[in-house]
Parts: C-alpha cells; sequence; structure tokens
C-alpha cells in the first residue's frame, strides 16, 4: 500500500512526488512513459519561480519586451528554463527522497492501492471520470531555433519578446485571425522563434502557423537554416477542475494552467510543497481527511475565485474580433505593472485580477470595452 501514487511523470508530477516523499510519505510515481524527453520550452517570469530553485536550471535571463500597437519594456525580468537541468533536479530530489517510479498505465478503477492518489497526468486527466465532451479551447504555436545573429533582426541580446502582435509581413493569406511572435534566448546562443495562436476553439492548425512564421521571418530578413530544430505546441487552456471525489487533481490535471495565457509550470513548482505539507500535517487524521485538506489547499475560496474570473478573461479574448486583438493587448500592456502581474500570476489575488481587468476600460479604445462587457455577459464561446 503506497502512501501517496502520483500519476504522471512530467514536470509537475515529478515536483509533487518529490515534495511527498521528503514529508516522509511513501510515494509512488507512476506513467507509461518516465524516461520519455521533455520536449517543451519552459518559460516564467522571474520572480515566479520558487526560491529555492537551482540558478542552474535557469537558461536565460533577459528583459520582458511586448508589442500590441506599440513597443513597451516591461518592468520584469523573463526567464527560460533548461529543461534537461531541471528534471535532473527534479530527479535527484526524489532519488534522495526514495520515490519509487513505476512504468504503467493507470485508469479510472483500476490503480494500484494508495491512501491518496494524485492526478497528474495533465489536461487529459486520466483519472477522471466525467470528462468534458465540448471541444477545448487552445493554445497552439510552431517554433523554430535558430542562433542568436541569425535572430538579430528581431530580437537584441539581453531580451525577450513575451508577444510580438504586428501583423505578419503580406498580411496573412489563410485567415484573419491573428497570431503573435514570441522570440525568447534558450542559452547556448540559441534563440525560438515561435508564432503562437493565443487561444481559439479549437486551436489554429501547426502548417497555418509554420506558414506564416516563415513569412514574418522573411519580412524581417531572418533566413531560417533548413535544417532548423522545431518546436510544436498545442494544449488546452478550458480545462475544468479536477472533480472525482477520491482524487487530487495537480498540475494541468487541476488544473493550474492559467486560461488566458497558458502558463503554469512555476505556479506548479511552488504549489508542490505546499500540497505536500498539508498532506503530511493531516495524516495522523487519515487519508479522506488529508486528501480535502489537500484539495482546500490547492482551491482556497481566493484561487477559486481568481481562476473563475482568468476564465471569464478567456472568453473574452475567444469573443473579441480578430481586428481587435492588437488593441486590446496595447491596452494591457499599458497597465500598471503591478496591475499585469496580478493578472498574469496572482492565482490567490481575486481583487487584483478584477481590478487588472477593470483597468482596461481606461486603456483601451471603446469598441474593445464594448466587447468586453458583451463577453463578460455571454455564456462559453462556440466554436
Amino acid at each position: 500500500m503506497h502512501d501517496v501514487l502520483v500519476v504522471g511523470a512530467g514536470p509537475a508530477g515529478r515536483a509533487v512526488a518529490a515534495a511527498c516523499a521528503e514529508r516522509g510519505l511513501n510515494t509512488t510515481l507512476l506513467d507509461p512513459a518516465p524516461t520519455r524527453p521533455w520536449r517543451a520550452t519552459y518559460g516564467a517570469w522571474s520572480d515566479e519561480l520558487p526560491v529555492d530553485l537551482p540558478a542552474g536550471v535557469v537558461a536565460a535571463c533577459a528583459a520582458g519586451i511586448a508589442v500590441g500597437l506599440t513597443r513597451h519594456r516591461l518592468d520584469r525580468e523573463y526567464a527560460v528554463l533548461d529543461v534537461l537541468a531541471l528534471r535532473a533536479h527534479l530527479d535527484a530530489r526524489m532519488a534522495a527522497a526514495g520515490v519509487r517510479v513505476e512504468r504503467g498505465h493507470a485508469r479510472v478503477g483500476a490503480l494500484p492501492p494508495a491512501r491518496v492518489v494524485v492526478d497528474a497526468g495533465g489536461a487529459g486527466q486520466p483519472l477522471n471520470a466525467r470528462p468534458t465532451r465540448r471541444t477545448p479551447a487552445e493554445q497552439t504555436a510552431y517554433g523554430l531555433v535558430v542562433a542568436a545573429e541569425v535572430a538579430r533582426p528581431l530580437l537584441d541580446d539581453g531580451e525577450a519578446l513575451f508577444m510580438d502582435w504586428r501583423p505578419v509581413p503580406g498580411g496573412p493569406a489563410d485567415s484573419g485571425h491573428p497570431t503573435f511572435l514570441y522570440a525568447v534566448p534558450l542559452g547556448g546562443g540559441r534563440v525560438l522563434l515561435e508564432e503562437t495562436s493565443l487561444a481559439r476553439r479549437p486551436g489554429m492548425a501547426p502548417d497555418v502557423l509554420a506558414d506564416r512564421l516563415r513569412r514574418r521571418l522573411a519580412g524581417h530578413g531572418v533566413t531560417v537554416p533548413p535544417d532548423a530544430e522545431r518546436e510544436l505546441v498545442r494544449f488546452r487552456l478550458d480545462t475544468p477542475r479536477h472533480r472525482a471525489p477520491d482524487v487530487l487533481g495537480f498540475g494541468a490535471a487541476a488544473p493550474l494552467t492559467h486560461p488566458a495565457t497558458g502558463y503554469q509550470l512555476a505556479t506548479a513548482l511552488r504549489a508542490a510543497p505546499v500540497v505536500a505539507a498539508t498532506l503530511a500535517g493531516r495524516w495522523v487524521d487519515g487519508p479522506v481527511a488529508a486528501l480535502a485538506a489537500a484539495r482546500s489547499a490547492l482551491w482556497s475560496p481566493a484561487a477559486r475565485a481568481t481562476h473563475l474570473l482568468r476564465r471569464r478573461g478567456l472568453e473574452c479574448l475567444l469573443r473579441m474580433p480578430d481586428r481587435r486583438l492588437p488593441e486590446f493587448f496595447e491596452g494591457f500592456f499599458r497597465l500598471p505593472e503591478h496591475s499585469r502581474a496580478a493578472y498574469l500570476d496572482g492565482r490567490e489575488r481575486p481583487f487584483a485580477t478584477a481590478a487588472a481587468m477593470a483597468g482596461l476600460f481606461r486603456t483601451t479604445p471603446w469598441p474593445v470595452r464594448l466587447r468586453l462587457i458583451g463577453s463578460s455577459l455571454l455564456v462559453s464561446a462556440p466554436p
């Protein structure tokens, strides 16, 4: 009998498994392919990351830059993580704490015996017996990795382009739905150039994004080598809260994913020790009480309220007319830094989140304001 069984060996699963074992709980990590490489690029604002994260896990730091209709220098440092170093760090913690790693599939009703089960299996929520049937809202992206000197027309040294909503040179040949360029240093003289569809139901096709990226780069005089490494991104933004009564959802399965930006790694790394400490602290009361306490710690009333506000923000983005999206983000980047930070990563700050959303009425034109009002009153945007 395991004390804690964590299903899913991604960064969130490894982080919560390590934290539970470090608290003295007999912990097992289960995944069908626990040694599978991680392909994603993970970024976060530097002040979001746990203070005890080793410096070597951060591959590059740079000043955040954003473009709506004009260029903005953000007052925050952006960090891109070294994926191999992050994995080695989490694996070392698991090994030192005695986490057992097992290969196997998990499904509802067929799990190894455990007092507490954590579903860290991603947005698909493999241990949720009642998955949603609706068309998902998704973020999709197509990226290419190039040498820093190749990316120089788009990205100066010491900068990370968080969003660039300038139109693709020549105009979109496929659809009017706007996309943005995400360009960040990866360390070692490499840069990721990625054409991103922030939120669409369903997500934009990779070949459309790839064509836009090629035309954007050509318009800026960037020549990409034919053997450039590529990255494909596709994940869900509107995963419902994990409501299986005997399972704790964690990571993207919780979901901890920000509904309007897609970020969740830094949140999961910070939340893992909170969940583990709560489980260990209530263990004497029995696994049912410990699980309930961990769920309450992860989804406090403030966290639930903030998540609902962010979900409304997502629906506003989905309903925003294509031509208004750059205007919307121009208004967002004009907000004070504390307002932007509250909306981007203040997971338990509903009043500050609401204030940031209200602040857009001061920084956006009336056509955008009217759309925000209407979208806040309507049900979820249709596909």
